[in-house]
């Protein structure tokens, strides 16, 4: 009777706090693919967006694009009463000893950041890339429209700042344009070294490359699936953090990975049509992203992406060969498809924004025992804590505990040796932080 219970229990406390957010369907059905269209339309228009191409000219090049996108940001500001501070982050690359740089050159991303109300110096990220690029990253003058590639996460990234802009949040929400991408990563190693010289406290970045397509290049036709990739563990995590997992566990629970799981659950709480496929990789195999530079630094970032990529209309001069139309041009991307993935963003960052700080030492303990138990920080501005756990070869989080107004807790009966075990806080308004994974173990 007293293991039915606290089944009862469980089963109650997790319901209570199940609730989903109106103010989460709204800003899906806010999403607009016509602007998405246009923006991707007027980001094609420019010729070419390669990082070496032309800064002076107003209709074509670089120059062009970037000073569209920030009036874009600025546009959008002035709507919510300058909500968004909008400015340039630059560095400047030089051509010796790289390989893709044809000439010196400033790399310039255009960043504009809607500050929280409670934790402005909490950062979620979304980003999208601005560069384009012929068959020849070294050729900046021939027409590369990157439409998909990457006019499509750009476009994505400006349509998530119009609608979250409506919105007030608790921690502040980045909206960039990154610069470099096809060249080495430039852009996005850029902001990471000032985010980190600046002293931000990052959530997580959403790189966005790729979000227009639905034709795989071997046929397959899917508008609902999309790829989210995520690194296991830090890349400067030290050596003790790694001997320590050795032995209890965690090589695939990494900062990363359990933003990529949060966005997971997310969409299959709020989208439920949408197929979210988590790939348990930094990137797509021997190529890279714009979220990797942030990794590098220690910072939780994923990939968001089309799940079915078509070759022949990536990094393309625009050509018809033996039948086949080679080249990024508009006519290839599905608007509709790319509002999807905009909106799976949009309701990722606004959640995150919305949520209280994540738990801070978090440590497990019941080692030889039938119990696991857990202890972490106090959260300033968590109503309670939720306690995950799950099968150790599970990809989710499929098991959950609701506590108030505690930081300790035994999970009875649950035996550590079997199971994950993660935590998260939970704000007053029902909103989630990151789950996160013990990093220390405790003894009574």
């Amino acid at each position: 009777m007293k293991y039915l219970k606290q089944v009862i229990l469980l089963v109650f406390t997790t319901t209570l706090t199940a609730q989903t957010s109106p103010e989460i369907y709204d800003i899906i059905k806010n999403v607009s693919a016509n602007r998405i269209e246009n923006d991707i339309q007027t980001l094609v228009n420019f010729g070419t967006r390669n990082t070496f191409s032309d800064t002076i000219s107003n209709t074509r090049g670089i120059g062009a694009a970037r000073r569209w996108i920030k009036q874009e940001f600025e546009t959008i500001s002035q709507s919510c009463n300058n909500c968004i501070d909008v400015f340039y982050q630059k560095d400047f690359v030089t051509k010796a000893g790289n390989r893709r740089v044809p000439h010196d050159a400033w790399v310039v991303n255009v960043v504009a950041i809607q500050k929280g109300t409670k934790y402005p110096n909490r950062y979620i990220i979304m980003s999208g890339d601005i560069d384009s690029r012929a068959s020849n990253t070294m050729d900046f003058t021939t027409d590369a429209p990157g439409a998909n590639d990457n006019a499509s996460g750009m476009a994505g990234t400006i349509e998530a700042a119009r609608v979250l802009s409506k919105y007030k949040f608790e921690s502040s929400i980045v909206y960039v344009g990154l610069s470099g991408e096809e060249q080495g990563l430039f852009g996005g190693a850029g902001l990471a070294k000032y985010a980190k010289e600046n002293n931000w406290d990052i959530i997580g970045v959403f790189n966005n490359d790729m979000i227009g397509n639905i034709k795989g290049v071997d046929g397959v036709i899917d508008n609902k699936t999309f790829r989210i990739f995520s690194e296991p563990v830090p890349a400067n995590e030290t050596e003790k953090q790694r001997q320590l997992r050795r032995f209890y566990g965690g090589e695939v629970d990494g900062i990363s990975r359990q933003l990529a799981r949060y966005v997971h659950k997310n969409v299959k709480t709020y989208m439920p049509d949408m197929n979210p496929m988590m790939v348990y990789r930094l990137d797509r195999f021997g190529r890279g992203g714009h979220h990797r530079p942030f990794n590098d630094l220690g910072f939780a970032g994923i990939r968001i992406m089309e799940a079915h990529e078509n070759y022949t209309q990536q990094h393309q001069d625009v050509r018809e060969e033996n039948g086949i139309k080679y080249g990024d041009v508009i006519e290839h991307v599905n608007f509709n498809y790319a509002k999807k993935l905009t909106a799976v963003n949009a309701i990722n960052l606004a959640s995150l924004a919305w949520a209280p700080p994540q738990p801070t030492n978090v440590a497990i303990g019941g080692i030889v025992e039938a119990s696991a138990k857990l202890k972490w920080d106090k959260i300033d501005g968590a109503k309670g804590y939720k306690i995950y756990w799950r099968d150790t070869t599970s990809p989710t989080w499929d098991n959950s505990r609701y506590v108030e107004n505690i930081t300790e807790f035994t999970l009875d009966g649950i035996v550590i040796d079997n199971y994950f075990f993660g935590v998260s806080s939970v704000g007053e308004n029902g909103f989630e932080s990151v789950v996160v994974f013990p990093n220390k173990t405790f003894k009574n």
